[in-house]
């Protein structure tokens, strides 16, 4: 197999084909996604569509049905797939996704430690990045996440990516593993990313940047402080990102009532060549801020619940992880007897 099969390449090219995965918009805009099966019928309440009608045809069909109602058929883009596929935690927006891959500069051939994969929505944008020539070692410290992470990764791809190598453990011990300044970015998606920055100082290059994904105020402010004690890092940079989209209907043109606002903040800095010290801040500290460098010491009371995080149910986890893992087999077996029933006619 070529490998541009091995990462699913032709599933995103040329005329659609039998299983492929297609996002269906139906008469109300409401969004569907199916594969194509020869003879399968997609039916709704607003009317159906033959898949025959589709298979062979150039993406981005619009099909009429006799009853005169229209579905537009096209391949789902990376974020589609994204905000559809079967979660065990709460995925990274598309929104975060893209702000962690520029402003933590993923480079094509980077070496890249991930930590806290979830449901691997961020590990699809970094295996993109990093390309079949980088390599992505993505850390997640539940067993069941892992498994739902592995599944989605692999059912985009089409297979298992040759940059990525997935790891149920600690990210501590990972990056003390590494030969000392031999990663060139690290991304955390982590509680407490603060813990770590012990091992971030060994395994990261010189002027390697670290970038962490954190749900609240506390936990950023908790992190930035812990940077600047050790005295290793440049000023951490912290932003979010909000999206709106805009309703064009005419001249009703004006911002939608819903927006995605607040989903979680960004934490950037770089590590500072050995034997040197940060860049002295022009700044003078708060008055408030004196006498509470003791305020973070109860590390018991760091959770998920306590920060008001959703914690899903072991059941839900359990349904999600079974229900990926199925569809993730599924999907690559049928791949793999597809290739290989074509290179043994074209072997005839």
């Amino acid at each position: 197999m070529s490998t541009h099969s091995e990462l699913g390449q032709e599933n995103r090219r040329g005329p659609l084909r039998e299983g492929d995965r297609v996002q269906v918009r139906d008469p109300k805009g409401r969004f569907h996604t199916i594969t194509l099966v020869a003879g399968g019928r997609f039916q709704t309440n607003r009317g159906w569509l033959d898949h025959d009608a589709v298979i062979g045809q150039p993406d981005g069909q619009v099909i009429t049905t006799p009853e005169g109602r229209s579905f537009q058929v096209l391949r789902p883009l990376q974020s589609d797939y994204v905000m559809s596929m079967p979660r065990g935690a709460t995925v990274i927006y598309p929104k975060d996704t893209g702000t962690i891959i520029h402003m933590g500069d993923i480079f094509p051939g980077a070496r890249v430690v991930e930590a806290g994969v979830g449901s691997g929505a961020l590990t699809l944008a970094l295996l993109n990045a990093v390309g079949e020539h980088g390599h992505l070692h993505s850390v997640e410290r539940r067993e069941d996440f892992a498994d739902i992470a592995r599944a989605n990764v692999d059912l985009w791809f089409g297979s298992h990516h040759p940059a990525w190598t997935l790891e149920v453990g600690e990210v501590a011990d990972v990056l003390n593993r590494c030969e000392a300044h031999s990663v060139d970015r690290i991304v955390f998606d982590m509680l407490a990313p603060w813990e770590n920055l012990q091992a971030v100082e060994h395994a990261l290059n010189y002027g390697g940047v670290l970038t962490c994904y954190v749900a609240t105020v506390t936990q950023m402010s908790r992190l930035v402080e812990d940077i600047r004690a050790c005295e290793r890092f440049t000023e951490p940079l912290a932003w979010e990102t909000m999206q709106r989209e805009w309703h064009l209907e005419g001249l009703a043109v004006r911002p939608e009532h819903r927006m995605v606002a607040h989903t979680g903040f960004l934490v950037t800095t770089r590590l500072l060549a050995p034997h040197t010290r940060p860049q002295t801040a022009q700044r003078r500290p708060a008055p408030a801020a004196e006498g509470q460098s003791g305020m973070w010491d109860d590390e018991d009371g760091w959770t998920p619940s306590s920060i008001g995080q959703r914690v899903p149910s072991d059941k839900k986890v359990r349904r999600v992880r079974r229900d990926a893992t199925a569809r993730s087999e599924h999907w690559v077996g049928e791949t793999l007897q597809t290739t290989v029933r074509k290179d043994l006619e074209e072997s005839h």
